[in-house]
């Protein structure tokens, strides 16, 4: 498999020097760039990383919505206490304490260590560490972990939402079920389907390993789980034994979920609250990235631009990196010919348009997107017939050539890996991490972590010649080690680095004050959405089968 492609920082988003005279010139210039087209609506008109948001077309930031009305920002949001919420504000400052740049990168700390009766881990997953960030406001991306309890196994996934957060969110609470209930024996979904037929408690499917200010959509939960048994029904029609391969498992759910998805807003519904929700949920999309491990069996199913990187310790102490996955893309030759033979020859031209999808959307794979899926006819019968669309901020927009949909899927790719005792970890994180770090640079700051918390600061040592700019740098680091090193979350770490660092690699305490209080109207210009979930294995663990199954 050939290695997804690296972003720099500087490609696509605003590489910054934080230095008060720049975090001058940037507040300066977004003030300039920002003009009012409206009562409640504002607009940039210069967006240097336009090529970097998924959706071309104009949003805006509408009032917040009256009580009993159908928006869904309400289902996600880190503490704002230091962020501010636009450029207009009088009184606009760059500098947070240590303290408070700590409060906030910290909020969405999550992590599980597995455990038996004994306090032992016979588990191959040692333990899994995450976090978020939020660049949109509310924050679109989504994570789930869970642990398979009626078939082997955990799994972790990073969903990356555009055009707001609902499809994210949805899938977020689904994909799993639909993967653990793809994989689960004939008898097992007998059992379940029996116990819903009589009324009876059913057996829960997963454990779910979350934060605290993860939620679900309650109002919505009996019409998700009423489709979920309609997808065991059909499996039990199948009538197959032994059942999916773990590949195949992966792939059906999520091109299931996504027909669900599609056919959920299609469907007639009396509750205006649960079809506004179905409707945001299908006009918007999300990428995805899911690991499953069981044992030493790893696999991985992708589809759009997270990413999934394995972090490999050799026998010589050093450190490699193992993607797997590729980013579904414009940028991917894979992607490129699939379109191609997808599609008449007539439209080979206009498939990808600026290096987006029809000129409109960067990943090339995501669940909802139905306006990219759908005919035109459909969405307007469903558009015409629903509440203010506008209001649930739902885009009416048919691109240019758009002429034999579907021209997105929600098929994943999966990869498998069988996992060896140097395989220490797996990064899986969405695109607003690799925007600002090398798979290589996630890895290095990983393994380095590994140590780091039980070490000593290191002496300064003196290359020759030393220059003012590498002084400067040294004190940089001992400035900077008093925050980064307190870290015990990984996660934590990672995006630390990732919008803080400097060109030395290091972290500079004024570029992270700066980049943490960037306000909402500004923010998406130089960072996205960051989410992180990193899961160590356990190499003695790994070893031990090795040992039993020579």
């Amino acid at each position: 498999m050939q290695a997804a492609r690296t972003f720099c920082a500087t490609e696509g988003r605003c590489s910054i020097t934080m230095s008060r005279t720049v975090s001058s010139w940037i507040l300066s210039s977004a003030r300039s760039s920002i003009v009012s087209l409206g009562k409640g609506r504002w607009y940039s008109i210069r967006i240097p990383n336009r090529n970097k948001i998924k959706w071309k077309l104009i949003f805006s930031k509408t009032h917040p919505y009256p009580a009993g009305s159908c928006s869904l920002d309400r289902t996600f949001s880190f503490p704002k206490a230091f962020r501010h919420t636009s450029t207009e504000e009088e009184h606009f400052s760059f500098q947070l304490s240590p303290a408070q740049i700590n409060h906030i990168l910290r909020a969405g700390e999550l992590s599980h260590r597995t455990l038996d009766l004994n306090g032992k881990s016979a588990n191959s997953v040692l333990r899994f560490e995450s976090n978020q960030l939020a660049s949109n406001s509310p924050i679109e991306d989504r994570r789930s972990a869970a642990t398979c309890l009626q078939t082997a196994g955990m799994m972790f996934g990073v969903f990356d939402g555009h055009a707001g957060a609902a499809c994210a969110q949805a899938v977020s609470e689904r994909l799993l079920h639909y993967i653990a209930v793809s994989l689960m024996p004939r008898q097992s979904l007998e059992e379940i389907e029996l116990a819903v037929e009589a009324m009876k408690p059913v057996r829960p499917i997963l454990q779910w390993h979350r934060h605290p200010n993860d939620v679900e959509y309650q109002e919505i939960s009996s019409q998700y789980f009423e489709n979920l048994r309609v997808y065991w029904q059909h499996l039990l029609d199948l009538d197959t034994e032994p059942g999916f391969s773990l590949e195949e498992a992966m792939i059906c759910a999520f091109k299931r979920l996504d027909s669900d998805i599609s056919l959920e807003v299609q469907a007639p519904q009396e509750n205006e609250l649960m079809r506004n929700i179905a409707l945001q949920v299908a006009f918007s999309g999300a990428t995805a990235c899911v690991a499953h491990v069981d044992g030493v069996h790893l696999h991985v199913a992708n589809t759009g631009d997270c990413r999934a990187v394995l972090g490999i310790r050799e026998e010589d102490g050093t450190w490699s990196t193992l993607p797997l996955t590729r980013d579904h893309n414009a940028y991917d030759e894979f992607e490129i010919r699939r379109l191609k033979r997808e599609h008449p020859r007539s439209e080979e031209k206009t498939l990808f348009v600026n290096d987006r999808l029809l000129g409109i959307l960067m990943p090339s794979r995501a669940f909802g997107d139905v306006q990219l899926k759908w005919s035109k006819e459909l969405q307007h019968s469903i558009l015409e017939n629903s509440c203010d669309v506008e209001a649930l901020n739902i885009y009416q927009y048919v691109p240019p050539n758009y002429h034999t949909p579907p021209y997105l899927t929600a098929e994943p790719e999966v990869t498998y890996h069988k996992l060896r005792s140097k395989d220490k970890f797996l990064v899986i994180a969405s695109d607003g991490l690799w925007e600002m770090l090398s798979n290589e640079k996630v890895v290095k700051l990983v393994a380095g972590h590994l140590t780091e918390l039980n070490m000593h600061k290191p002496p300064l040592t003196f290359k020759k010649p030393v220059n003012l700019g590498y002084m400067h740098n040294l004190l940089l680091q001992r400035k900077s080690k008093g925050l980064a090193s307190l870290d015990q979350n990984i996660a934590t770490h990672l995006i630390r680095h990732a919008i803080g660092s400097n060109e030395y690699g290091e972290v500079d305490p004024e570029k992270l004050a700066a980049m943490l209080t960037l306000p909402e109207d500004l923010a998406r210009m130089y960072r996205d959405d960051i989410t992180v979930t990193v899961v160590y294995f356990n190499s003695e663990t790994i070893e031990d089968y090795y040992r039993n199954h020579k």
